[in-house]
């Protein structure tokens, strides 16, 4: 084993140690990727992300948004909760069929990932300056212009699957990408080969259409985007898609063959939180600003919103009277709809008033 190889063997010790599944090294030339990048921004498939678009090149050009970095330290790190039983997708499933159950998208139903991998990766930085001397490093995880599943995967930390997310044979995608800037030369690690064939699962199971070819994902389309990114009115046509999703979107996820390989976190920061899982709508509707501020706190879910949060919630609840088997059922959902038709958001009260016109769809 050569001196890079055992350093890089160091370095993936010190991670597991901080809850990393695996750390792999790319190199900063990633000029083979902007062509694609700048298609997809032509496209306006990054909807309101204007921030995708205010960057440019920069993501594909690590030594321009930290100067002096010539080798990126990538890191993975597993989320699903500790106590996710075998068979997890199916138990997924499930939750669409229950219209007034919430659905908030697994990684969220923890705490703020940005939060544990940036602490983490700045202690994993801060041990290799021990053990190597001072280098200069820069930690990100979805925090700034980076390509991050790109580097991912010259990395070595999987391929990319046909819905763009990274594929780990032993892991499936349930897992968050980080990665440290460096100004030290490392080796990079081999990249993997790819194993989707032609399966399409991931595409079919697309509630909105959204991946619209193998690794096109339209953004305006897709369900995470719209609850979380979107600020304004849901496109109407969209939201009987969107069922009782309301942070987020797993379908994806969830069809996709390889994460019956998914592996849950060593970290309790996963854990769902109360009030994040098997919960129903009206309840998470009654939430006024100040609780869903305290509810959210650490959380992901913080940076919607409370007036997104209604607004999503809002969506959900008109899916669910449509689609309500009885007329108590159908009363009940219209009047948990109700407390908020004179709420003080326009778009708020918008689409409470769509929802409640679900009922007249139901009467037909």
């Amino acid at each position: 084993m050569d001196e890079n190889s055992q350093w890089l063997a160091r370095i993936a010790a010190w991670a597991k140690e901080l809850g990393f599944s695996q750390i792999g090294v790319a190199g900063v030339d990633l000029s083979s990727s902007e062509p694609g990048l700048l298609r997809w921004l032509e496209q306006g498939f990054h909807g309101q992300m204007h921030y995708m678009a205010a960057h440019g090149l920069k993501r594909a050009r690590p030594a321009e948004l930290v100067p002096g970095t010539v080798s990126v330290i990538t890191a993975r790190m597993d989320y699903l909760p500790q106590d996710t039983p075998p068979g997890w997708q199916e138990r997924e499933w499930q939750r669409l069929k229950n219209p007034q159950e919430a659905i908030i998208s697994v990684y969220a139903r923890g705490r703020d990932y940005h939060k544990v991998l940036r602490a983490r990766l700045q202690k994993l930085a801060e041990r290799m300056a021990q053990e190597l001397g001072p280098f200069g490093h820069r930690a990100f995880t979805d925090s700034a212009p980076v390509l991050e599943a790109e580097l991912a995967r010259r990395s070595g930390q999987g391929w990319r699957g046909k819905h763009s997310l990274v594929l780990n044979r032993e892991a499936g995608s349930t897992f968050f990408l980080g990665e440290i800037y460096v100004d030290m030369p490392l080796a990079p690690t081999d990249p993997v080969t790819v194993h989707c064939g032609s399966c399409t699962a991931c595409i079919d199971a697309c509630p909105t259409g959204a991946i619209v070819g193998p690794l096109h994902v339209d953004a305006r389309r897709c369900i995470s985007y719209l609850t979380i990114e979107y600020g304004g009115s849901i496109p109407e046509e969209l939201r009987p898609l969107m069922a009782n999703r309301i942070y987020g979107c797993d379908d994806c996820q969830l069809a996709c063959p390889w994460n019956k390989f998914a592996q849950p976190s060593v970290l309790a920061d996963f854990d769902v939180r109360p009030g994040m899982q098997d919960v129903g709508l009206a309840e998470l509707f009654a939430w006024d600003e100040a609780t869903f501020l305290r509810r959210t706190e650490g959380s992901p879910i913080r940076r919607i919103g409370h007036e997104k949060w209604l607004r999503n919630i809002a969506v959900a609840l008109g899916n669910a009277l449509r689609s309500a088997g009885d007329a108590a059922t159908a009363q009940a959902i219209a009047a948990t709809l109700d407390t908020r038709r004179d709420d003080a958001s326009e778009l708020v009260r918008e689409h409470v008033q769509w929802a409640l016109a679900q009922s007249l769809l139901l009467n037909r």
